[in-house]
């Protein structure tokens, strides 16, 4: 078995606010006035992690705190083996928390950029947006995204029991204006939230969609189309989307002809990594290093990246297959 440490992976689904090192965010709330735990407290499911994600959001309140964050998940991700990552930020929700809309963005986009420098760590932004949010917030992701080359795609995230059409015409709007778009779909919510993902929401790929299927007709659609998916098995475990990574639908996935990633999401709260997340699916599934490279390649077909950044990715897995 190779080392999965030296296997050169795209990372597609995983939120900023959700990689942030323990210690810093202790560190940073300190220095913020908000007391943080000595670790991450349990969660059980959805409502927990709503919990926990305020907590980090509330202690991250200067540029230097987004710049910090941003570096050291570069760092972490490169020490991974990440080569290539679109990290999700929730933008404007810090920008209008804090009064200004525009700092947190910049901060990160500078902390990345060092990260860049430093790790070789290639990065590019997905803006995310709660559904739960307004629309006229929506907006003003889209013009926050507009603003910078560095984001790649703007989406809808969060509880997907709020429905998407209300924000139909925003991600219209970034399509036209030659933004990708990238939904949530597929991981709380059955087949109705996916079939409205990829028609009037427009969305490119499918952030989770493990409910595809639910709907055989759907799971045609989405195959036919090669839509990918951005599959976040421990992360759905421990929301409960999934019994026990034994259960999870990605063998099923894979079989049915979809096209799967694999992602982490929360990886921090969840204490799995990019490569910890390969090596569960090998043991849980027994699946040889033929079948992870397979994977990987996935990620990078499904990314956003320049040619030349997919080709070299390509041809660093084919060296870490056949070496």
């Amino acid at each position: 078995m190779r080392d999965l440490l030296k296997l050169p992976k795209t990372h597609l689904h995983v939120h900023l606010e959700s990689t942030v090192r323990w210690p810093t965010l202790r560190e940073i709330g300190a220095a913020n006035g908000l007391t943080v735990p000595d670790r991450p407290p349990a969660f059980a499911g959805f409502a927990d992690f709503f919990e926990q994600n305020a907590l980090i959001r509330d202690a991250l309140c200067t540029a230097g705190d987004f710049r910090r964050v941003a570096y050291e998940y570069c760092a972490d991700e490169a020490a991974q083996g990440t080569r290539y990552a679109e990290v999700s930020f929730t933008a404007a929700a810090h920008g209008e928390r804090l009064g200004d809309l525009d700092m947190p963005l910049k901060a990160v986009l500078e902390g990345l950029e060092q990260g860049r420098a430093d790790f070789g760590m290639e990065t590019r932004v997905i803006l995310d947006h709660s559904r739960r949010r307004s629309v006229e917030r929506a907006w003003r992701t889209l013009e926050l995204a507009r603003r910078h080359d560095a984001v790649v795609a703007v989406g809808l995230a969060g509880d997907e029991a709020y429905p998407g059409d209300p924000f139909t015409e925003v991600f219209a709007a970034a399509r036209d204006t030659g933004l990708h778009v990238v939904h949530h779909a597929g991981e709380a919510e059955g087949a109705a939230s996916i079939r409205q993902a990829i028609t009037s929401g427009r969305t490119e790929r499918l952030g989770h969609g493990i409910r595809v299927l639910d709907d055989a007709a759907l799971t045609a659609e989405v195959r036919d189309r090669r839509i990918p998916l951005e599959v976040c098995p421990s992360s759905n475990v421990a929301l409960g989307f999934a019994a026990s990574l034994a259960a999870h639908p990605l063998p099923r996935l894979r079989d049915a002809g979809l096209l799967v990633t694999v992602n982490t999401d929360i990886p921090a709260l969840i204490g799995t990594p990019l490569s910890g997340e390969y090596a569960h699916l090998r043991e849980a599934f027994g699946y040889d290093d033929a079948v992870l490279a397979e994977l990987a390649r996935n990620g990078v077909d499904a990314s956003f990246a320049p040619a030349a950044t997919k080709e070299r990715l390509h041809a660093g897995i084919t060296e870490w297959l056949t070496g």
